[in-house]
């Protein structure tokens, strides 16, 4: 015997699987930081990863000359927003580390302003991580990490640092910015990996 009439419960909505547990879709593209909007010149900035072997540096030009990629990917943000298929134009990280060497498994990003967050060599690599410079068509505003910005997309958007500048490699891993402030330190959100 049931005590639910039947129809009570409504319809049930299909939800997309691309979006991961927690998530809500959207159409548009939030802004958020964690403060001021750094003023980063497109004409001076560059792009430095620096391991034990010393500090490799790319001009936008140089770093565009080792092939820019287009790419359509999903980006989730942790305070459960989705945006699914966004188009992006940028360089993968795969044509930077082929001209660096590290026995380091970690890196500390850095981006003008302050910013700083964690990441596994491994969610660098491998076709997982781009320096964007371009977003829906468009360049990237200041508001949106312009001139270019990290983009990791497997992994919680805050891993893809606006402003970007650098990163140094580590041999352990340290937690970024967000991650010291209770963020988990690496970010899946297909596993919720929200918090510490």
């Amino acid at each position: 015997m049931s005590f639910i009439t039947r129809g009570f419960s409504g319809r049930r909505r299909e939800r997309d699987p691309r979006l991961p547990p927690g998530q809500t879709l959207v159409g548009d593209w939030p802004v958020l930081s964690a403060g001021p909007t750094p003023v980063v010149a497109d004409e001076t900035w560059e792009f430095a990863i620096g391991t034990e072997n010393g500090v490799h540096r790319w001009t936008r030009a140089e770093l565009e000359a080792l092939g820019v990629e287009d790419v359509t990917v999903d980006i989730h943000c942790v305070t459960h927003w989705t945006k699914l298929d966004m188009p992006w134009r940028g360089v993968s990280l795969d044509r930077l580390f082929a001209e660096v060497e590290t026995s380091h498994r970690y890196a500390m990003v850095h981006s003008f302003g302050g910013y700083t967050t964690n990441i596994a060599l491994d969610d660098l690599r491998g076709g997982k991580s781009w320096i964007a410079f371009e977003a829906d068509g468009a360049p990237l505003t200041p508001e949106h990490g312009g001139p270019a910005r990290l983009l990791v997309p497997h992994l919680y958007f805050w891993k893809s640092a606006k402003w970007v500048q650098g990163l140094v490699t580590m041999p352990s891993d340290k937690p970024g910015f967000w991650e010291q402030n209770g963020y988990h330190p690496h970010g899946d959100p297909w596993r919720e990996e929200r918090y510490g």
